[in-house]
């Protein structure tokens, strides 16, 4: 199975003590954070993300530690930053780009598609661009309709771009830090609705180099009767299906 709010009102740490829970949110932080300490050619690039935390709150605190370089602010476009995140991974660097919500990606479709997804086959082979997409993806509480459609069929079948879905603690740690580190480009849907949801953080999920591997199905709940194939939220109303059954 695949991967998916309140805001939180504490920071999470990768050095805190790991059998407490966090929430999808924190999860989210602590990987960039985690990404964005190993490697000094990882940043962050979105409207909000730095001074005010993230318009979800994804983000908080990583500017107050990191600074203008790492974690940067941008204007209301995401065809310009989403082009200045392209260019900067096609020169070698890292970026993490955030929509506020993928239905703002439709302003820059053209670089996620052409500019990205196309360039490793356009070029023989020779350029790759290790930049990673991510934001709120699909339905979200109380937001008009040009804030709530899902991008995964969109996205999944563009060549070149890796696509993951990510629904609780573990699967945003280890798919998010998996997709910084891969050469392609990857588009990360998370859920809105998700980012206040708390899970426990196990020693293992909170390894430094705890990573899942993108393009394999994760199997949440084994069984012999019949398969259900779901993400981001409904993982979990799959899980509480399969209780009541």
């Amino acid at each position: 199975m695949l991967v998916g709010g309140q805001v939180a009102s504490r920071e999470f740490h990768s050095s805190q003590a790991l059998n407490e829970r966090m929430t999808v949110r924190e999860s989210i932080n602590s990987a960039m954070s985690d990404e964005i300490e190993r490697d000094e050619r990882v940043f962050l690039i979105g409207e909000e993300v730095a001074r005010y935390n993230g318009a979800y709150k994804v983000s908080k605190g990583m500017w107050d530690r990191y600074g203008d370089k790492r974690i940067v602010d941008t204007p209301i476009t995401e065809a310009g930053f989403t082009g200045i995140g392209v260019g900067a991974g096609l020169y070698g660097l890292r970026p993490i780009v955030e929509f506020m919500t993928f239905n703002f990606a439709l302003q820059a479709i053209d670089h996620v598609v052409n500019s990205t997804a196309k360039t490793h086959y356009m070029s023989g082979g020779d350029l790759t661009c290790p930049i990673v997409f991510r934001g709120i993806n699909g339905v979200c509480a109380s937001v008009g309709a040009q804030h709530t459609q899902c991008f995964g069929s969109w996205y999944s079948s563009v060549p070149g771009l890796k696509v993951v879905s990510p629904w609780n603690v573990e699967d945003c740690r280890g798919l998010i830090k998996a997709a910084i580190r891969d050469d392609d480009p990857v588009v990360v849907l998370e859920n809105e609705m998700m980012y206040g949801v708390e899970f426990d953080a196990t020693p293992q999920v909170m390894d430094k180099d705890f990573l899942i591997e993108i393009g394999k199905a994760k199997i949440e709940r084994a069984g012999t009767d019949v398969t259900i194939v779901g993400h981001a939220k409904m993982v979990g109303r799959s899980l509480e299906a399969a209780d009541v059954l």
